[in-house]
């Protein structure tokens, strides 16, 4: 599983023709679903929902990370995913990443099943670069300046796409020096985690200037505020067109994996810019 995943994230990144993630948060305090999924039977048939649908992946977290989000600790997050990743992976062919930061729950996770590790820390815990080069499967190292509990209070740079673009190139050297494969290495710029929606949106515009180092991109902006705060929708569950806006744009910039909350409209929005992008320019008329 773990190859079959690193060779189709390298193929979208190269052919530019994004892997769609499905969201699936098994915590009470997610800042979209809000525990709708928190029970391990709910989490499981969400999944086959997203999966139905066509996730490529499916991301399983077990700890928010919204803006104020406590931390839990590892023995908690690690009974609340790896049920999940279990019964996931004994029904489905579908490849799994983990969103987490800790080692242990990393390590108990793929030997669950999960076969990709998404990061939103950078591998900066203690342990988890190691980790990651020990269990050998692709890893996303994302960018958030601060913490979950306070990245928002007043975020500032110099240059927001400029220092993403040095903190991920510092974080992927790190990876290397500690073992893990060049293939492996997936990079996200982290919209909405320590960034004012100014910085999102140079991000967003600026995108194709994160590809400059060669790493494949995954990007999450579904149902995001910046999303929120620009159409004046306050549900989260409300900002389907604005995700739906939000992950065209993406794409055409060059992402290879989208993380979304709404899988189906998604993959319709990629056929169409694949068809778009794949059709013969008529004939010029004479």
């Amino acid at each position: 599983m773990t190859a079959q995943l690193f060779e189709r994230i390298q193929q979208a990144h190269r052919q530019r023709r994004p892997l769609v993630m499905g969201i699936v948060n098994v915590t009470p305090d997610s800042f979209s679903d809000g525990g709708r999924y928190w029970h391990a039977e709910d989490a499981v048939a969400h999944a086959l929902d997203l999966a139905s649908q066509g996730a490529d992946i499916l991301d399983i977290g077990g700890e928010s990370t919204r803006p104020g989000a406590e931390p839990v600790s590892a023995e908690q997050e690690i009974e609340r995913v790896v049920r999940v990743v279990e019964q996931i992976a004994s029904r489905l062919a579908v490849p799994m990443s983990i969103d987490t930061s800790k080692p242990e729950v990393m390590k108990a996770a793929v030997a669950a099943g999960a076969a990709m590790i998404n990061d939103v820390n950078g591998l900066r815990a203690a342990g988890a670069v190691e980790a990651a080069a020990e269990l050998n499967v692709p890893v996303c190292i994302m960018h958030m300046q601060g913490q979950p509990r306070t990245m928002q209070e007043k975020p500032s740079y110099q240059d927001v796409v400029a220092d993403v673009a040095s903190f991920l190139a510092q974080r992927s050297a790190a990876a290397l020096a500690a073992g893990i494969r060049r293939e492996h290495i997936v990079i996200d710029p982290g919209f909405g985690f320590g960034k004012t929606l100014g910085h999102n949106l140079e991000l967003l515009a600026r995108q194709e200037d994160l590809l400059a180092a060669g790493w494949p991109l995954l990007v999450g902006i579904s149902r995001k505020s910046m999303l929120g705060a620009i159409t004046g929708r306050k549900q989260a569950d409300q900002r389907l067109a604005a995700s739906l806006a939000a992950a065209m744009l993406s794409a055409q910039r060059g992402a290879a994996i989208l993380r979304v909350h709404d899988v189906g409209p998604t993959v319709d929005v990629l056929k169409v810019l694949s068809a778009v992008t794949d059709a013969t320019p008529p004939a010029a008329s004479r």
